[in-house]
């Protein structure tokens, strides 16, 4: 590889490490701004605490929610870019447009603390979760099509369980949606039980002999 090759390269290179840099700041923000959601009222005494802290009880519910499945898309994430040696411009703007519904999630986690039962609520919540699981899907997609920009190019078969992985969210939240009004606890337990169980089945096949590299391609 000549000079000019390998200069090139390593700007590309570049390139690659920036955006994961920018994305892992935007996650760590959307954390934040999750916790900084919660309040108590301050100067109550003891009976008066004790119904505030019943009262924000849904707020730490969302919040737990929305923290898990905050950090089950920062996992997702960090194993496509550990996959992504480059970036062009199209893995750059499929990356904001990913961005952009996952930084909703602190307003959309308000609204469901706010009114936990109300369908409209719910399906606030729902909605932006449905938009970040379609653009991870069309980032996957775009990326791992370009073996180009891959350490590893990735065989057809990785390529279709790591589109139904990155789609395997989307009925799951549809469900929550439709059983809102007649079931909302129901609607949050779905919501909640999703980053558990991604966590449960990548752990798994990640200790399985023979596995691990595997997940890794995919997960």
């Amino acid at each position: 590889m000549s000079e000019r090759e390998l200069t090139s390269a390593e700007r590309r290179r570049g390139e690659s490490d920036r955006v994961k840099a920018f994305s892992d700041g935007v996650f760590a923000i959307i954390i934040t701004i999750l916790v900084l959601e919660i309040g108590v009222p301050a100067g109550l005494d003891e009976l008066s605490l004790t119904q505030a802290l019943d009262d924000v009880w849904p707020e730490l519910a969302a919040w737990t929610i929305s923290f898990l499945l905050t950090g089950m898309y920062w996992t997702w994430h960090r194993d496509l870019f550990n996959q992504v040696r480059y970036v062009d411009r199209g893995v750059v703007w499929l990356n904001l447009l990913l961005l952009l519904p996952t930084a909703l999630i602190p307003f959309a986690a308000s609204v469901l603390g706010e009114y936990p039962t109300d369908p409209i609520g719910i399906h606030v919540y729902g909605t932006v979760l449905i938009a970040t699981a379609l653009m991870r899907w069309v980032l996957y997609a775009y990326a791992m099509r370009r073996p180009e920009l891959l350490w590893t190019a990735i065989s057809p078969r990785h390529r279709r369980i790591g589109a139904a992985i990155s789609l395997a969210p989307v009925p799951v939240y549809a469900i929550a949606m439709l059983v809102a009004e007649p079931a909302p606890y129901l609607s949050l337990s779905l919501y909640l039980l999703l980053p558990l169980l991604y966590f449960a089945l990548i752990t798994a096949l990640r200790r399985r002999p023979g596995t691990q590299s595997e997940a890794e391609d995919y997960a």
